[in-house]
């Protein structure tokens, strides 16, 4: 990235890459950046002031699908801290966006970064603090049993589970083993930004439905980053039904809070992610 005087300098990094020959592929994984990015066109207006670059994220090496399962985000998180680590030691950003719903290696690249005071951002985190500020109870629109319990923990591991109404499945897997062939999602993507109608969406519009009437969600927010591109859709099936609730999607909200933060000075506390050596330490830690 060449030298910039503007004030965000931002690396956005995948959650992973499939390798080119993979059946499993689900976006382009060559080319400009921007064609690499998914939903660009969505979140072109955030990025205008921001000199960024985008890393494609570390090869999987489970096999050649994309990540589900909590064993493959937890070799994607092992993968992605050291490209983590490597832009914190260029100097050359002041912001770092982990790209993906299941956000593997937050925690752990909040830690790495901390003491070159680069903020680092990610989506499932992003969306339930905006989520927070904006309504009682959020509810999470999701695309597979195994995502769902997945994302599960991370509403806990955010202390978010008293402000999530639920997590609604939609149920439609991700392309991998057994669900081989293009990813249903895509597809429906492909055909509802064509005008047509597709059974995935009416799913998404029925559960945020439900989620609103039963489970009592004031605000939407999405699970895996695959279904980010239906948020101005459903946005707009939901107001023709009535219903005034804002819908959130993880690249929109990470980017802006990344910008907060750097805006406002700050990464993270240095008590929650101490270095090897600390000045001062505390006896004790309070629940």
């Amino acid at each position: 990235m060449p030298a910039s005087d503007k004030k965000y300098r931002f690396l956005l990094i995948q959650a992973f890459h499939l390798p080119p020959t993979s059946k499993h592929l689900h976006r382009a994984v060559e080319g400009a950046k921007e064609a690499c990015l998914m939903n660009y066109e969505e979140n072109k207006a955030l990025l205008a002031d921001v000199e960024w670059d985008l890393h494609r994220g570390p090869l999987v090496t489970y096999g050649d699908w994309p990540v589900e399962t909590r064993e493959e985000f937890a070799l994607a998180a092992a993968g992605r801290l050291a490209i983590v680590r490597e832009a914190c030691e260029s100097g050359k950003f002041n912001g770092i966006v982990l790209l993906g719903g299941g956000e593997p290696g937050f925690i752990e690249s909040r830690e790495i970064a901390r003491p070159y005071g680069v903020a680092v951002t990610a989506c499932g985190f992003s969306q339930m603090h905006f989520a927070s500020m904006l309504g009682n109870r959020f509810s999470v629109i999701d695309l597979s049993e195994v995502h769902n319990m997945y994302y599960y923990d991370l509403v806990v591991k955010h202390r978010m589970d008293g402000r999530c109404a639920s997590i609604r499945n939609i149920n439609y897997p991700l392309p991998r083993p057994p669900h081989s062939g293009e990813s249903q999602v895509h597809l429906a993507k492909n055909k509802v930004l064509r005008g047509e109608s597709s059974e995935i969406m009416d799913a998404a519009v029925r559960e945020s439905v439900a989620a609103i009437e039963e489970d009592g969600a004031e605000v939407l927010t999405f699970g895996c980053s695959a279904l980010f591109w239906m948020r101005p859709i459903l946005q707009k099936r939901l107001a023709d039904l009535g219903w005034e609730v804002p819908v959130l999607e993880g690249y929109s909200c990470a980017i802006t809070l990344a910008k907060a933060m750097v805006d406002m000075g700050v990464s993270a506390s240095g008590l929650t992610y101490p270095g090897p050596h600390p000045q001062k330490w505390r006896r004790k830690k309070l629940f």
